[in-house]
Order: C-alpha cells, then structure tokens, then sequence
C-alpha cells in the first residue's frame, strides 16, 4: 500500500507537470514510515490524494487514524497555497534506533550516499524549476544541486511560524493574523 501510494503520488504529479520539489531530512515514523509518502502522516492522506488531483491514497495500517506535527503543519501550509509541490526526503527511507521502530534518527552519511542515486532520478524525472530544502540538514545536502534552492526553517522545535511565513514568502500569499498558528489550532 505504501509503495503504492508513492507511486500514485509521483505518476499524479508527473502527470500535472509540477515543478516544485520540497525536500526534508528522512521519513519520519508517525507520518511517512506508516503511509509511505513524504511529510504526510495518515490524517493527511485525503488532502494529499485531492491535491494531486483526486488520487486515492489508501492508509497502510489498522488501528486508529495517526497524526503527526509536522504533516499537520506542512499540509496545511499547501492547503493555503494551493499548488501541489513533490514532497521528497534527502534519506528517502525512514532511519530508526535499533530495535526500536517508533523511533526516529537522522541517517548517516553512508545511508544517504546508498539512496542518493533515487535522488537524482527524481530530479532529473521532474526536472524542477525550484527546489524547497525544509530546514538546515536538508539545505546542506542540497547545497550541491545545480537547481535553484530556496531554504525555509524546518516546522519542528519551534519552527512553525518560521516555516509558514518562509513558505507564503516564497509563494507570494499574505499571511493573516487569523492563520498565524497557535498550539490549540493543531489538530492533537
């Protein structure tokens, strides 16, 4: 189901001719790890899938329905924009500590160099006009794409509103008081 949705979700951008890649550090493992798309946790599945044009995204887990922060944040700022962007991770897998799944760890060099060729072949497949590295790991393993980088504030660890104004910065929308986000308006 995950590879599935993965698949969906690049054929639906390919197709709409997007050309926008946001890219943040690795999978993380209430969002990614459980429905195999980037930055987009379980809540976000029917977003994500209306976004890219109607596809239908399938959760890939039983129980209920897992939210995670940064998802919340990222889905919403799209929302906002209204324009469908690839969302893609620089460790494309989600890295964890051992033995221990619900967990999350940055990759390692050599975990990053083992997946880099998939990388490359996104990017030479979208052949994107702009590339948005999400926070400062990210833009630094980008640092060396020949394509234009715009780096915004990842939204974890009290980057939220950082993000946000970044991101409708890059786009052009204003931000009104009433989006500015606050702790009680996310959705956990």
């Amino acid at each position: 189901m995950r590879r599935r949705n993965l698949t969906r979700c690049l054929e639906a951008a390919l197709d709409a001719n997007v050309d926008t890649i946001w890219i943040a550090r690795d999978l993380g493992y209430r969002g990614g790890r459980r429905t195999g798309l980037p930055l987009t946790d379980e809540v976000h599945l029917e977003p994500a899938g209306a976004l890219m044009g109607g596809i239908d995204l399938k959760r890939a887990t039983r129980g209920p329905v897992v939210a995670e922060r940064t998802a919340a944040i990222i889905w919403r700022v799209l929302a906002r924009i209204g324009e469908p962007a690839i969302l893609w991770n620089v460790f494309p897998l989600h890295p964890h500590e051992p033995k221990n799944p619900f967990s999350n760890r940055c990759h390692t060099r050599a975990e990053r160099d083992a997946t880099w060729c998939l990388m490359e072949a996104l990017i030479a497949m979208v052949a994107p006009k702009r590339i948005v590295a999400i926070g400062r790991d990210a833009a630094l393993a980008l640092s060396g794409i020949d394509i234009p980088l715009s780096v915004v504030r990842h939204p974890s660890y009290g980057g939220q509103a950082e993000f946000i104004s970044g991101v409708h910065s890059l786009y052009g929308v204003a931000q009104t008081t009433k989006e500015r986000p606050t702790p009680a308006s996310l959705p956990f």
